[in-house]
C-alpha cells in the first residue's frame, strides 16, 4: 500500500485523504485505533497518522493514548468537540433530511410518532466500546453528531449536557416542534443502548442560532460523570 502523504492547506479537510478520515470518524461514532484507520482506507499507517496529526493541528480531532494489557500504548482518534470543519459549526442537515423523510412518509405524523421513529434511529446511532463508560459512549455520539457537548457541573444524581451547536438549524427553522422531537428520540434512542438504566429526564430547546440547548439525564450515566467530575478535582 501506497503512503498518501499529507499536503498543506488553509483547510485541513480540503485534503480528501483527509476529509475521509474526518468523515470515518464521523460514521464510526467512536474513538478508533490509527490501524484501523488505516485498513478501512486501505492506506499505510504512517501515511494516515500524519493526516490525523494534521487534522489535530487543526483542531479538528482529539488524539488519546490507550494503555494495552501488553505492550505500548497505542493512539486513539475521535472528532473533537471543538471541531468546526470549514470553520464552520457541523451541520448535520444532510443526514436530518433523510430522517425527516422516514418519519414524516405520509404527512399525517405527529409529534409522538417523529418521537417514536427518532428512538428507532438513535438505537442504530452509539458504537458499543466496551472499554468505555456509558457517559463517555453518549459524549461521544453527541459530539460526532455536530452538537459540541459541554458537560455541566454534576448536580444530585443529574448530568446535563449543554449543546453549544445545533447542527439542523437550518430545519429547525422549518419546523422546530418537529425536528426537536426528532432529536429528543433519538436521544432517548442513545440511551437505550449505551445503558437502559440512564434515563433522559430534561430536554429543553434553544434558539438554533445562538444553541445552547439542554439535554439532563439521571442514572449510571450522571453516577459516571460525577465520579469524573471528582476525579479530575483530586489531581494536583
Amino acid at each position: 500500500m501506497a503512503v498518501d502523504a499529507p499536503t498543506q492547506s488553509d483547510d485541513a479537510l480540503a485534503q480528501p485523504t483527509r476529509a475521509r478520515l474526518f468523515a470515518l470518524l464521523g460514521e464510526l461514532r467512536r474513538p478508533a485505533p490509527t490501524i484501523e484507520l488505516a485498513e478501512r482506507l486501505g492506506l499505510h499507517p504512517n501515511g494516515v497518522r500524519a493526516h490525523l496529526e494534521r487534522l489535530q493541528d487543526a483542531g479538528l480531532v482529539r488524539r488519546e493514548r490507550e494503555r494495552l494489557s501488553r505492550g505500548r500504548p497505542r493512539d486513539s482518534w475521535l472528532i473533537s468537540p471543538e471541531a468546526l470543519p470549514g470553520g464552520h459549526s457541523p451541520t448535520g442537515y444532510a443526514e436530518l433530511a433523510v430522517w425527516l423523510v422516514r418519519s414524516l412518509a405520509d404527512g399525517r405524523t405527529g409529534v409522538r410518532e417523529v418521537e417514536a421513529t427518532g428512538r428507532q434511529i438513535g438505537r442504530e446511532l452509539p458504537a458499543r466500546d466496551a472499554e468505555a463508560t456509558g457517559e463517555r459512549q453518549l459524549h461521544d455520539a453527541l459530539t460526532s453528531l455536530g452538537f459540541q457537548p459541554e458537560r455541566e457541573p454534576v448536580v444530585g444524581d443529574r448530568l446535563t449536557y449543554r449543546l453549544r451547536n445545533c447542527p439542523y438549524r437550518q430545519a429547525v427553522h422549518e419546523r422546530q416542534t418537529v425536528v426537536c422531537a426528532l432529536h429528543r428520540g433519538i436521544t432517548r434512542g442513545m440511551l437505550d443502548v449505551i445503558d437502559p438504566k440512564t434515563k433522559l429526564v430534561g430536554f429543553e430547546p434553544r434558539n438554533p442560532d445562538t444553541a445552547g440547548c439542554l439535554i439532563e439525564v439521571r442514572g449510571r450515566i450522571a453516577t459516571q460523570a460525577a465520579e469524573r467530575q471528582m476525579a479530575e478535582a483530586d489531581r494536583p
